[in-house]
C-alpha cells in the first residue's frame, strides 16, 4: 500500500510488486541496524537540544529505538520489501510504538544523509575491526619470525634462486606489507569520519538543526561541508574497498608462496593439519585449500571494486538511486577480507619450516655469486667487468657441476693474482649471508634489530 511508504502522499496507488521486489535492499542492508539507530538517536538528542521536539520526546524516541534494536538482534522484527529498507523498518516499528512522537524523527534529515551516515558509521568499525585483524597476523608474522630467526632461505626474482636471505627476514617483509594496509586504512579512516547527517536530501535545510551537536554525539572529526557533494559522495566507500582490494592481493601472493613451499618440490613448510584438507579418492593428499581459497577470493575482492567504480562512473549530482547497489559490495569485500585474515594468522602461528630439507639444498643455485661480484668489486674491479667475470665463473661450474667454492685457485687468480687467497671466506651462503650490512637488508644484526623494533611497536 502507497500508505506504508514515507513517500506515500505523492502518490494514488501502490506500488507494483515487481517493483517492490526490484527496489528492495532489506535483503542486504538490515546489518545497517545498530548504525541507523546510533544516528537516530543522536539526532533525536539534537532536535531535542535545538527545540524542534522537547526532551521528553528525545527520550521516550531514543528508549523505543533500544527496544526495537533488542528486537532486532533477538530476530523478532518480521522484514518486509515493502518497507524497502532497514531505515524505513525502524522508522515504522518506532511508530507503531510512538505515534506521532514516532513521526517527529525524520524532522531536518533526508533517508539520503541517514544511509550516508549509517554507512560511514559502518565504514569506520569496519575499518577499525581491520586493523586488528592486521595487527593480529602481524603477530603472527613475527613469532614465527622469531621462531626461526637463523633460519636461511633462498630467496628468488623470476622464481629462480638469486640470493640468501634469512626465513625472518622473509617474514618480516609481510609484516612491513601489512603495515603499509594498515596505513592506508588509517588515513582512510579520516575520510569516513566526516558527519554527512544533516545534509538533509541535497540543499540542507530550513530548521535551526545543530550539525556540531551530532558529531559530537556519533565522535566524527569534522562535518561535511557542501551538501550537494556530501549528498552523493562514495569515495570513501571506493577508498575502502581499494584498500582491501590491496590486502586481498597480498594475501593472495603470500598464499601462492606457501602453496608451493608445502610441495613435495620444494618442501619448504609443514603447514597444519587443521588447515587442509584430504582427496576422497587419493588417500595419501593433503591439500592446502585455506591457501587456495585465500588466494582465489581476492578475486571477488577486486570484483568488488570494479563494480564500485563503474557504479559510480557518470552519476550526476546529486543522491541517485543506482547508490543503493554500494552495500553489497562494500560488505561482501569486508566479509572476504576479514575471514581471509582471521584465518592467515591462525595458519602463519602453527606453520613451520622443514629445516633438514632447506638446509640440505641451501648451497644450490649460486645464491653466492652477487656476494662474489661484490666482492670483486671491493678488490678495486669494476662493477661491470666483475659482473662479467662471476658468470664466467658460473659457466665453468655449470659445466663441471660443481659450486663456486669448489673452483681451483688458479680459476681465481686468473681475474686477479692472488685473489683466491681471499675468495674463500666469501663463497659458501653462510658467508654471503654474513657479508650483507645495508640498512634494511637480511644482515643478521639487521634483522635482529628489525625484530626487537617490530616487537616493541606490534605490543601497543
Amino acid at each position: 500500500m502507497a500508505t506504508q511508504k514515507t513517500w506515500g502522499g505523492r502518490f494514488s496507488g501502490g506500488t507494483d510488486d515487481r517493483v517492490e521486489r526490484f527496489t528492495e535492499s532489506i535483503s542486504f542492508d538490515g546489518r545497517l541496524y545498530r548504525e541507523d539507530i546510533l544516528a537516530s538517536q543522536a539526532h533525536a538528542r539534537m532536535l531535542a537540544h535545538v527545540g524542534l521536539i522537547s526532551q521528553d520526546e528525545a527520550d521516550m524516541i531514543v528508549g523505543a529505538l533500544n527496544d526495537i534494536q533488542g528486537e532486532i538482534e533477538r530476530g523478532e522484527m518480521a522484514y518486509s520489501i515493502a518497507l524497502e529498507d532497514i531505515h524505513t523498518h525502524i522508522e515504522r516499528a518506532l511508530i507503531e510504538r510512538l505515534g506521532d512522537v514516532g513521526r517527529k524523527l525524520h524532522t531536518g534529515r533526508s533517508r539520503n544523509d541517514q544511509v550516508i551516515t549509517d554507512v560511514k558509521l559502518w565504514t569506520r568499525s569496519g575499518i577499525d575491526i581491520l586493523d586488528v585483524c592486521l595487527a593480529e597476523l602481524q603477530r603472527s608474522l613475527l613469532d614465527n619470525a622469531e621462531r626461526h630467526r637463523d633460519l636461511v632461505i633462498p630467496g628468488y626474482t623470476h622464481f629462480q634462486r638469486a640470493q640468501p636471505v634469512l626465513a625472518s627476514h622473509y617474514l618480516l617483509a609481510y609484516v612491513e606489507k601489512y603495515q603499509r594496509d594498515r596505513e592506508r586504512l588509517a588515513d582512510c579512516r579520516k575520510r569516513v569520519n566526516v558527519l554527512s547527517l544533516g545534509t538533509a536530501a541535497l540543499a540542507g535545510t530550513s530548521l535551526p538543526i545543530d550539525r556540531e551537536f551530532v558529531r559530537a554525539q556519533l565522535g566524527f572529526d569534522s562535518i561535511a561541508a557542501n551538501s550537494l557533494d556530501v549528498s552523493s559522495d562514495r569515495d570513501f566507500v571506493l577508498e575502502f574497498v581499494f584498500d582491501l582490494s590491496l590486502i586481498a592481493l597480498h594475501l593472495a601472493g603470500w598464499a601462492e608462496e606457501w602453496i608451493l613451499w608445502s610441495t613435495t618440490e620444494f618442501s619448504f613448510l609443514e603447514l597444519p593439519d587443521a588447515f587442509c584438507t584430504g582427496s576422497s579418492i587419493m588417500p595419501h593428499k593433503k591439500n592446502p585449500d585455506v591457501l587456495e581459497l585465500i588466494r582465489g577470493k581476492s578475486a571477488r575482492v577486486v570484483a568488488s571494486l570494479q563494480q564500485l567504480l563503474m557504479l559510480v562512473k557518470g552519476l550526476p549530482l546529486a543522491y541517485n538511486r543506482d547508490l543503493q547497489e554500494d552495500k553489497e559490495a562494500i560488505f561482501d569485500a569486508f566479509d572476504t577480507v576479514s575471514a581471509c585474515l582471521e584465518l592467515a594468522a591462525a595458519l602463519v602461528r602453527d606453520t613451520h619450516f622443514r629445516r633438514d630439507t632447506i638446509a640440505a639444498r641451501i648451497e644450490d643455485g649460486y645464491l653466492d655469486a652477487t656476494t662474489l661480484m661484490e666482492f670483486f668489486v671491493k678488490q678495486g674491479i669494476p662493477l661491470r667487468s666483475a659482473h662479467e667475470a662471476v658468470g664466467k665463473l658460473i659457466r665453468q661450474c655449470e659445466e663441471r657441476r660443481c659450486r663456486l667454492i669448489d673452483l681451483p685457485s688458479d680459476t681465481f687468480d686468473a681475474i686477479q693474482p692472488g685473489l683466491s687467497a681471499k675468495v674463500r671466506g666469501v663463497l659458501g651462503v653462510g658467508n654471503a649471508l654474513a657479508a650483507f650490512q645495508s640498512y634494511g637488508s637480511t644482515a643478521p644484526a639487521e634483522v635482529a634489530k628489525q625484530l626487537a623494533a617490530w616487537r616493541e611497536r606490534l605490543q601497543h
